[in-house]
């Protein structure tokens, strides 16, 4: 009997030592590779999405990209689809009201993880509080459709090449008249030979553009007009020369200035009639009397030139002309004899009574 009982207790402590081993078998490997550490070392979370986009439960969770807990849970909400997770106490600093959660995946066609991005700011979040969410990234489907989209345009983009070469293969449009058109094609390589032509010309130094170009003494002698107009132009603005001052001389602008002021009161004097000129222009009487005057002088001058009157017989009669040249002539003598000899024609009688 007492052998029976060593036995017993014998194979109760390989039992012992056996959940032992499997439990400390299970905490090493919940700690190597389990995410977040043990489960007092996490705690929860939760956030809400419109499209899980296949996350499922025991998906990684990570923060700025390193893995920090995983999904515990993946239900309906209403429409809206609420996913729980549990994440390592060792970043909640670092998971606060500012932070912003989105669905991921770790490859194009991989498994997808719930994404979250530490934020310093804002206020940590308590346990079972709900994370901010945002739109998630492009899944496979919508890039298949992109691409689907992409291969839409890329046919139209084919189509319309294809019906652009049709019409320049039908002479249609200009880039189809240059291509089918041989007069036209024939006018093109005129104008290119006479282009060449011309640059030859330029090349060697024929016409004024050539010499210019080609010619030192041309081009020195623009430089220096342009250097004359250049000097030219300083010396008008430092007021030198009558231009020079009339620009910048602020006394010449100023009697500029009042010479047109007494212009511009002169013209208004005139309208308003002051003055003799004045009055000429606007009084109706004094012009009458001034045209009828004219009037008068064109009939004294076409007397005159008819011969009237003793003026227009003096212009126009030749014995008179004659007869007053001899009479001048004669008086002319006559006071010449007088000066000579004054006593002569002159005589003094003296009597007394």
């Amino acid at each position: 009997m007492p052998r029976t009982r060593s036995i017993a207790w014998s194979e109760l402590k390989l039992g012992v030592i056996g959940l032992v081993a499997a439990g400390l078998a299970i905490v090493i490997i919940v700690a190597v590779g389990g995410q977040g550490g043990f489960f007092w070392q996490r705690y929860p979370l939760k956030a809400q999405f419109s499209d899980a986009q296949g996350l499922k439960t025991g998906a990684i969770v990570r923060l700025a990209g390193k893995d920090v807990g995983r999904i515990t849970s993946v239900e309906f909400s209403g429409a809206a689809i609420e996913v729980g997770f549990d994440v390592s106490k060792s970043v909640r600093s670092l998971i606060t009201t500012d932070t912003k959660a989105k669905v991921g995946s770790t490859s194009l066609l991989g498994e997808s993880v719930l994404d979250l991005n530490a934020a310093s700011t804002g206020t940590p979040l308590p346990d079972y509080a709900f994370v901010t969410t945002k739109p998630a990234g492009a899944g496979l489907g919508d890039l298949t459709e992109g691409f689907g989209e992409l291969t839409t345009v890329a046919s139209n983009s084919l189509k319309q090449a294809g019906e652009l070469l049709a019409d320049v293969r039908a002479g249609k449009g200009t880039l189809g008249k240059i291509v089918t058109d041989d007069a036209l094609y024939r006018e093109l390589e005129q104008f290119v030979g006479s282009a060449a032509d011309l640059a030859n010309r330029l090349k060697a130094g024929n016409g004024t553009v050539g010499k210019l170009v080609n010619d030192p003494a041309v081009w020195n002698s623009l430089k220096a007009s342009l250097e004359n107009l250049q000097t030219t132009t300083a010396r008008i603005n430092s007021g030198q020369g009558a231009l020079g001052k009339f620009l910048n001389d602020e006394a010449m602008g100023k009697s500029l200035q009042g010479t047109l002021t007494s212009l511009d009161e002169t013209t208004a004097r005139l309208n308003r009639g002051d003055g003799t000129i004045g009055k000429l222009l606007t009084e109706r009487e004094l012009y009458d009397r001034l045209n009828s005057m004219a009037g008068r002088v064109d009939s004294v001058v076409e007397g005159l030139a008819l011969g009237q009157g003793t003026a227009g017989s003096l212009l126009h009669d030749q014995r008179l002309y004659e007869n007053m040249n001899t009479a001048v002539v004669e008086l002319r003598s006559l006071l010449s004899d007088i000066r000579k000899d004054p006593q002569k024609y002159l005589r003094v009688k003296v009597s007394i009574f």
